[in-house]
């Protein structure tokens, strides 16, 4: 889920690198306290991604149920595997863009320029799920917001980071309001689009959610100009003799994708699958690469072998905590209980409880990890907990599983997503955290791509896992899916010293 897979506060790595492989710069930000007490330019960073947040989450909120609805409801009346199919592939390939945003940061146009050009990127998806009818909507739209999302989630916390020299004591507080700005724009995008949704149908929801980050797009846009250099810096420019190169493999890959969509040999049905192996294939590819390398040393190579059993344990996670967007999302629309004093709530609100217990808790673990110092659980036992509580997250849904419809309590909902943030809480910040620190010096950012490229992996499986939801019985499919989490966390657990012996003084 985007709102939780940014860094965890003090866990943003080293300073950012000046072009061309010089030092660090280091900048006196202390005088600057125009924005809660941060500097300034924070605020158009914070009101941008809260905004492309709202968009986003608020336009995920509806778009199941514009895909399965019926034509008299305003949907595009298709089976609900497919659907979810679909929704499941484009969370995948959102994180999948992540990686290609960072590229693009990196060789060609720098952390600000991404973020700039991401943010329009978003704001025409919307608007082509918004103007443009059926499936021609829905194709262009979840491209364009997909690519963009990437590209905007990948760079905002590194421009961010370059508001502050490595030492501001303030950096921490400033991350943590940025963070604040995500999970504000994740409550609100389902609860308004759902209302207009309801009132106005679909379209207009999607119209929101391009509205919401066209105000964000027009803020950043005249705030720009006030952020540090630094946030354009390019660390490491692609040679101009590679640059023809670059492009013919960017040619190639788009005309390979048309060519496979055309033929129908990816289509609606399969697409998921596609997103599942390719990210498979650049999982492998990227493991493959570092552990081979000679570029590190043994003790970063144990390291690295050390992260395999965290990837795996990640992806079982999310692969379940994604289903807030599939399954759960079918699950609040036909058998969850909305009524309040005579109204019926929106489905899309369902989606909106996470956020606040996210607002909530954030604090508290942040406060016990802090109060705890090295007495807090090793990374190692962090996901375990997070995976096996995961699981009875989902075994929750068995007193109530197969009752029909309004058969399942909202506040008992409510207690499952309470419970759904515990595991996340215990599991994504430090995920990302644990990521930077095995990461070889000469990998550094392939290891956060990485962890990515689990979250990629588990969204796109949760969109997978749909097709069993329709087939089997309830109580099947959440008592096995929550067994098997249960199982790998306590799996993780016994295996916790061995993993800890390659992470070789990482805890």
């Amino acid at each position: 889920m985007g709102k939780v897979t940014e860094p965890a506060p003090g866990e943003y790595g080293p300073p950012e690198p000046a072009a061309n492989g010089a030092e660090p710069i280091e900048r006196d930000t202390r005088g600057d306290h125009g924005f809660l007490g941060q500097p300034r330019p924070l605020v158009h960073i914070f009101g941008v991604e809260m905004w492309e947040r709202f968009s986003f989450y608020g336009m995920q909120g509806i778009l199941l149920l514009y895909l399965y609805y019926s034509a008299a409801e305003g949907g595009l009346g298709m089976d609900q595997t497919s659907a979810a199919g679909i929704v499941g592939a484009y969370g995948g390939a959102v994180y999948l863009s992540t990686i290609l945003g960072a590229w693009i940061a990196d060789r060609l146009l720098g952390s600000e320029r991404v973020l700039f050009y991401s943010a329009w990127v978003i704001m025409a998806g919307h608007i082509a799920l918004a103007a443009l009818p059926g499936f021609l909507g829905v194709g262009v739209g979840l491209v364009l917001v997909a690519i963009g999302s990437g590209g905007l989630k990948a760079n905002a916390t590194s421009v961010v980071g370059t508001l502050y020299s490595e030492h501001d004591p303030r950096r921490d507080a400033g991350f943590s309001i940025f963070y604040l700005g995500i999970n504000l724009g994740a409550f609100f995008g389902p609860i308004l689009t759902g209302i207009v949704q309801q009132q106005w149908g679909f379209h207009w929801g999607f119209a929101l959610a391009a509205v919401g980050m066209a105000f964000g797009l027009t803020q950043y846009a005249f705030g720009r100009k006030s952020l540090p250099p630094e946030a354009s810096v390019v660390p490491n420019p692609l040679p101009a003799a590679r640059r023809l190169l670059v492009i013919g493999i960017a040619i190639a890959a788009v005309l390979l994708i048309a060519v496979l969509v055309l033929t129908g040999l990816v289509n609606a049905t399969n697409l998921v699958t596609w997103v599942i192996g390719g990210t498979v294939i650049a999982a492998v590819a990227y493991f493959v690469v570092i552990l081979s390398s000679h570029r590190i040393t043994p003790t970063e190579r144990s390291r690295v072998y050390g992260f395999i059993p965290l990837f795996i344990a990640s992806v079982a996670f999310w692969s379940l905590y994604q289903q807030q967007f599939t399954v759960l999302t079918i699950y609040s629309d036909e058998q969850l209980n909305r009524n309040l004093f005579g109204w019926e709530m929106p489905v899309p609100w369902v989606q909106s409880i996470n956020p606040i217990f996210i607002i909530i808790l954030s604090g508290a673990f942040a406060a016990l990890w802090t109060k705890l110092g090295d007495r807090q659980p090793a990374t190692p036992v962090k996901f375990a907990l997070g995976t096996a509580v995961m699981g009875v997250a989902f075994l929750l849904f068995l007193p109530f599983a197969g009752g029909g419809a309004n058969s399942t309590p909202l506040l008992w909902m409510v207690l499952i997503l309470f419970v759904f943030t515990v595991a996340e809480l215990l599991l994504s910040p430090v995920g990302l955290s644990v990521a930077t620190k095995l990461a070889p010096t000469a990998f550094h950012t392939q290891m956060v791509a990485l962890f990515f490229l689990s979250v990629a992996l588990g969204t796109s499986i949760a969109g997978q896992l749909a097709e069993f939801y329709t087939v089997v019985n309830e109580a099947t499919y959440f008592g096995v899916l929550g067994a098997i989490a249960i199982v790998l966390g306590a799996a993780l657990w016994l295996a916790r010293k061995p993993v800890l012996r390659l992470m070789a003084g990482v805890r």
